[in-house]
């Protein structure tokens, strides 16, 4: 209605940023938490790629 949601790539940036960033916080304390962060990360960022792809192909 107000534009909700017309760019989930720029959603999952934020998204993607923000995991990066948490998994860089937890590396000095828990690295466990550290590698699913940046685990989650990855799959957001082959989410990007995969929106990025389907634009560029229309």
């Amino acid at each position: 209605m107000f534009g909700i949601n017309k760019n989930p790539e720029k959603k999952l940036l934020k998204k993607y940023d923000r995991l990066m960033s948490d998994g860089y916080k937890l590396s000095t304390s828990n690295r466990k938490l550290s590698d699913e962060k940046y685990a989650e990360a990855d799959r957001v960022k082959k989410e990007i790629e995969k929106i990025r792809t389907a634009r560029e192909d229309q």
